[in-house]
């Protein structure tokens, strides 16, 4: 993370809450910088490092979700993002996490629960204290100590959401992880299972050489995901 205290860029066109959330933020030991829309925050992006983004997905103009999805193939393909919403459906937080979002909460919201989210997704993006040796995904190499995917001739970074996930099936190869447990590893509470498989859909597009036939990371109907490592 950038500097001892995280740097939160909280983004939402509604004023009375950027000014509410900032303040706690603040005086929970966080750096906050606010923007009231998606070109205000890219500005931001532009002559700022963040640890992680907090950004609401009815904004007018580019939504948190449009935006999202722009991030994550160009701008910060790697940076925690948590979406607000006060629409709080399966289908919507499912469009959150296909956007690229690796958490929601849904409005209005207690500010200890947004707190405890973002410091949750903070320590999901460190790489583990012990983490799993490297290993081999056909041509390239899983690096969990870097979140990282080296290749012969790149390398992938991972998101928050993504390398927690890995992380949790690299620790077990070869077994069988419930979807239960890997919204467990995501800190996800009470998460519609087509979630979870959202996330392991992003996951294969980055370590399957083809996503629609997986050779590592495989579904075993009724039980959840295995991965099998391997040439």
């Amino acid at each position: 993370m950038s500097g001892d205290a995280p740097h939160v860029l909280l983004v939402d066109d509604d004023a009375r809450l950027l000014a509410l959330a900032g303040r706690y933020l603040t005086e929970q030991g966080f750096r906050v910088t606010q923007a009231r829309s998606a070109a205000e925050a890219r500005d931001r992006l532009r002559s700022l490092d963040f640890d992680l983004m907090v950004l609401d997905v009815m904004m007018p103009g580019e939504t948190g979700l449009e935006f999202t999805g722009d991030l994550r193939t160009e701008r910060a393909p790697t940076m925690p993002i948590l979406l607000l919403t006060a629409r709080d459906t399966p289908e919507d937080i499912i469009a959150g996490f296909e956007a690229g979002a690796d958490d929601y909460l849904g409005k209005p919201f207690d500010p200890r629960v947004l707190v405890a989210r973002i410091r949750a997704m903070l320590r999901r993006a460190q790489p583990a204290a012990q983490p799993p040796g490297p290993l081999q995904l056909g041509d390239a190499m899983f690096d969990a100590g870097r979140g990282e995917l080296i290749g012969q001739h790149s390398r992938v970074r991972l998101t928050g959401a993504e390398l927690a996930l890995l992380l949790a099936l690299a620790a077990r190869p070869h077994e069988i992880l419930s979807r239960e447990a890997l919204a467990a590893a995501l800190g996800l509470d009470d998460v519609n299972e087509r979630a979870i498989d959202v996330q392991v859909t992003r996951l294969r597009r980055k370590i399957e050489p083809d996503p629609r036939e997986p050779r590592f990371l495989h579904t075993v109907r009724g039980k959840g995901y295995s991965l099998k490592p391997g040439p």
